[in-house]
């Protein structure tokens, strides 16, 4: 009973039909679709340590922009902290830069506290 209740409203749209004719073409932007290109600028190295604090206890390791950066990335791939954290490792590594990259725990840890820049 409840799909005959809303058939008058169905289907009021006839679905566009498209038809390839370039295989190639299509073919190669499926394969670019799984693609990811990653740009890293050359001062990010420089702050992606926090600058020493004035104040008691531990002092940050990192930066604002390190945290803010990871939990971009987790957003976007829909990821959780450790899988982020694994996935910002290995993009350094296939990059070849020698950054450390904050444990799962500091992510979460930092995560509330953070002023996002728009």
């Amino acid at each position: 009973m409840p799909f005959k209740a809303n058939a008058d409203r169905q289907h009021k749209f006839v679905k566009a039909k498209y038809k390839v004719t370039n295989w190639r073409e299509y073919n190669e932007s499926l394969r670019r679709r799984g693609d990811i290109t990653v740009w890293v600028e050359d001062s990010v190295a420089t702050t992606w340590f926090a600058p020493a604090a004035n104040r008691r206890g531990r002092p940050a390791r990192f930066s604002e922009l390190a945290i803010q950066t990871c939990l971009q990335i987790r957003a976007v791939f829909c990821l959780a902290l450790r899988q982020t954290q694994g996935f910002v490792r290995s993009v350094f590594h296939l990059m070849e830069l020698v950054l450390p990259v904050p444990d799962f725990s500091t992510l979460s840890r930092r995560a509330s506290g953070l002023k996002l820049s728009k």
